[in-house]
């Protein structure tokens, strides 16, 4: 095997072209080129797809059953891989119940912190809960409970997994016969019994040993202390009292933890307690979600339908556990006076401060001390990738791409593995430019660990950082899929054929505008709150190129996305909007006519989708085919000509074109479908020409082709052309919407907003550059200035330098990230901002302009 490089030979996924590249192993290396020119096909399909395959085929078959078979990369040879790792810009996931803390782990770490060296408060009256006498505990039941007839129980398990047998037996021999096991009595006459019991291992079960059943008065004083004593040596310091009448709620009581003043006894400090995932830890009312769906009735409307309630009902934070998803005794506990989700609502920044000077007694010092340091240094790994401003109860859910694959790299450095090939994809996403200075200093962290760092990236500062380079292209699509220069940054700048080198050289560049627009009129929102905002008032002007800037975190999308964006889609959809949503009001809306966000939601992904039927234009094509003579003389439908309708499709492939063989432990074998060749319709539909080819040759077609085939039909050229003008020429019609890079899938749903509206337009666009080389980045300016000059208004929310430098008026929230933000720190021309000196971004933006 070979130690230095990582050889490659023949590689053809998707539209590579049998490349062969050395890659030097211990080094960072970024593969870069234009939108589509096949980086994420030779690192992530290829590299990665292949050390996974052999990695999971390394295991038994049993345990690949449940991996799946990944399928082999379509290459000839791959020498000297490493076990790879990709960390890519998938979403963490949108279980409701994941957050920051969880996904990092930090919070497991506080749980376990809160349960070995936190001091539990009655959450009634706030007072410090203390052990008490079996006596004192007996009292409060009496008092509590007089008159009612009894069962006095030990929990030996609460809401634990497993059989229980050993434990069931153990007791039995020490005397006690009868339990109840899940709200059941059992009363065991000998240790076979036990075993005919089979609690499921796999689900959660409340055992208790029934120490006495009696009615509770004075009279019994004594036989209700003794039945304590018995109890709590065998359930650690905890009994239960569960009343014969199920109606009244069954009480448990402490020996250690209780509240004399409240009678509330609390429950045993361990970490399952501040879960919001057990049922031990969560709040009750929305069990550990933190938010609940209320449905609401127009006044005067008593009486309405249920499912008219179901659409009308809004998500509203829990209003009993206020959103923190703990139950009050969880809430109770603190450590140096903090309490976990307090903790939790901090900003990883302040988090990592507050838990490096916490004040501890030297017992918990000495228990803490190596709890504490894992959750600093995992708290630093976070602020490196520059996500200083997240809380750890942050939902999952809420997190951009490119927030989702940096906690995931942090938590990779946490691991301190060595040896392996990390694979990312655009780590730089959504970074401000320090931020970005941050992450190359981790990514190099990372290589000198002893791993292999290949980087899909476009940034030309992680480019410049790098120690080797390997630049795709010429073009994009089939016109890409070459290597067409690698080496050091250097050798890539000097080599004429690259057009990344010529970017990094300086011979082709974005241009600065030598003149720039002035506004007449204005948009302004006034006193924003919104999470960090400190109810500020933003001036937007219109007939411009805005920008919107700022460190992560700053509050950009807390003003633009979060307030004005949702109040103005609200205004002209309804013509009205709702003030005090975080906002006071919005002054110059009649300069306007309407507003379109264009956010970073994807777009539909299926097999089945693709760039013609996200953009309308398949309807249109359908329709022309629908109306040829011959069609009208068969009595063919639109219908016919969709591959998802029955009567017009290949029935052997349902449309697919291809057909899985499954091969059971073997991976499963995609093959072409014989009946149709690939062309997903059936013969009889394939026969109807439009203008000499058929529905399978439109779809055939790159945007290119068909923008000139369409010419006569302005409903389709129109945007077949804004595809072409914002570097999408190059895919095809019928292109699977599954196989677009992340930059490709962005720009379609740019071309589907931009083909919408004519003038008087507000266009917000929340970080449009995301994945786009240099030279698309150009033709997207070029597109946004056009949509400016035909009378319209675009705010772009960016970080990207080179948009930046050539909008007209510039925004820059600041000064930091969290609470250290959410100011307007500088506003005007790029020149103007670049010499404020609050401004982050202003240092970095200076530089080009000089």
């Amino acid at each position: 095997m070979n130690v230095e490089k990582i050889i490659v030979r023949g590689a053809r996924e998707h539209n590579l072209r049998s490349v062969n590249v050395e890659i030097p192993k211990n080094k960072l290396v970024i593969v870069t080129g234009p939108s589509g020119s096949g980086k994420s096909s030779l690192a992530l399909d290829t590299l990665y797809a292949e050390g996974r395959r052999r990695y999971v085929e390394s295991l038994s078959s049993y345990a690949r059953q449940f991996l799946g078979v990944s399928k082999k990369p379509e290459v000839d040879k791959i020498e000297g891989l490493c076990p790879a790792i990709a960390i890519d810009q998938k979403t963490v996931g949108y279980n409701p119940r994941s957050t920051v803390g969880t996904i990092t782990e930090i919070y497991d770490y506080l749980r376990v912190l809160f349960a070995r060296a936190g001091i539990p408060h009655c959450y009634q009256c706030g007072q410090v809960i203390r052990a008490e006498s079996p006596q004192t505990v007996a009292r409060l039941i009496l008092e509590a409970m007089s008159g009612t007839e009894v069962t006095i129980t030990a929990p030996i398990a609460i809401e634990r997994k497993g059989e229980f047998v050993h434990d069931l037996q153990t007791y039995f021999d020490k005397g006690y016969y009868r339990f109840i096991i899940d709200g059941k009595m059992y009363r065991f006459a000998n240790r076979e019994d036990i075993l005919t019991l089979k609690l499921a291992k796999t689900q959660r079960h409340t055992i208790e040993i029934c120490i006495d059943r009696l009615t509770l008065s004075g009279v019994e004083a004594v036989r209700i202390q003794e039945a304590i004593e018995k109890a709590f040596p065998l359930a650690n310091g905890f009994c239960r009292v569960i009343p014969i009448d199920e109606k009244v709620a069954p009480q448990l009581f402490s020996a250690d933890h209780m509240c004399v003043r409240c009678k509330i006894s609390f429950p045993e400090m361990e970490p399952r307690l501040f879960s919001f995932n057990s049922p031990l830890g969560a709040c009750k009312g929305c069990n550990g979600l933190g938010t609940m769906y209320a449905a609401f009735a127009a006044q005067g409307e008593d009486e309405v339908p249920s499912y008219w309630l179901a659409r009308q009902s809004r998500e509203m934070v829990c209003n009993a556990c206020e959103g923190t998803r703990l139950r009050p005794e969880a809430r109770a506990v603190t450590v140096d006076g903090l309490s976990i989700d307090t903790m939790s609502s901090f900003a990883v920044s302040e988090l990592r401060d507050r838990i490096t000077k916490l004040h501890l007694s030297s017992e918990h010092h000495q228990i803490a001390d190596g709890l504490i340091r894992e959750i600093v240094s995992r708290l630093t790994f976070l602020s490196d990738v520059g996500l200083s401003y997240l809380t750890l109860a942050r939902s999952a859910r809420t997190l951009s791409g490119g927030e989702g694959q940096r906690i995931r790299l942090a938590t990779q450095i946490g691991s301190a593995l060595s040896g392996v090939l990390y694979v990312l994809d655009e780590p730089s996403i959504g970074l401000h430019q320090r931020d970005n200075d941050r992450l190359i200093d981790t990514l190099k962290k990372l290589r000198d660990h002893g791993n292999t760092v290949l980087v899909v990236e476009h940034d030309m500062d992680t480019i410049a950082a790098s120690d080797y380079v390997i630049d795709m292209g010429p073009g994009a699509g089939l016109m890409g899929g070459e290597v067409v220069a690698c080496g050091t940054p250097a050798e890539v700048a000097a080599n004429p054929n690259s057009l990344t080198g010529r970017y990094m050289s300086g011979v082709d560049m974005i241009e600065v505008p030598k003149k720039r627009r002035k506004a007449d009129q204005v948009l302004t929102i006034t006193a924003v709150s919104t999470n960090n905002l400190k109810k500020i008032d933003c001036a937007i002007p219109l007939g411009m190129l805005v920008g919107m800037s700022g460190v992560s975190g700053s509050g950009k999308s807390s003003l633009i996305m979060q307030t004005l964006a949702p109040a103005l889609l609200e205004y002209f959809r309804s013509g009205f909007y709702r003030n005090g949503h975080g906002f006071e009001e919005i002054v110059g809306l009649e300069s306007l006519e309407n507003c379109v966000l264009v956010d970073q939601s994807p777009i539909g992904r299926t097999p089945r989708s693709n760039p013609a039927t996200y953009l309308g234009i398949f309807n249109e094509i359908r329709n022309l085919f629908a109306a040829t003579n011959e069609s009208k003389a068969r009595g063919y439908a639109p219908g016919q000509f969709s591959f998802n309708v029955k009567q017009g499709r290949c029935e052997n492939c349902s449309g697919d074109g291809t057909l899985t063989i499954q091969m059971h432990f073997l991976e499963d074998v995609e093959v072409e479908c014989k009946v149709c060749r690939g062309l997903r319709y059936s013969d009889q539909t394939l026969q109807i020409l439009f203008n000499g080819k058929n529905i399978a040759d439109i779809l055939a077609m790159s945007a290119v082709e068909a923008t000139e085939f369409f010419t006569d039909f302005t409903a389709i050229s129109k945007r077949l052309k804004l595809m072409c003008d914002v570097g999408l020429g190059y895919l095809t019609l019928g292109q699977s919407s599954t196989t677009l890079s992340g930059g490709e899938a962005q720009r379609i749903k740019l071309v589907n907003e931009l083909a919408k509206r004519g003038h008087n337009t507000f266009y917000i666009l929340d970080e449009p550059t995301t994945g786009l080389h240099t030279n698309d980045v150009a033709k997207l300016l070029e597109v946004l200035q056009r949509l400016v000059n035909q009378g319209n208004s675009v705010l772009v929310i960016e970080h990207n330098l080179d948009v930046l430098k050539v909008v007209d008026h510039l925004i820059d929230i600041g000064p930091d990230g969290g609470e250290a933000g959410g100011r307007i720190v500088a506003a005007g021309t790029p020149e103007l901002v670049a010499q404020a000196p609050e401004s982050i971004t202003g240092r970095y933006l200076k530089k080009l302009l000089m």
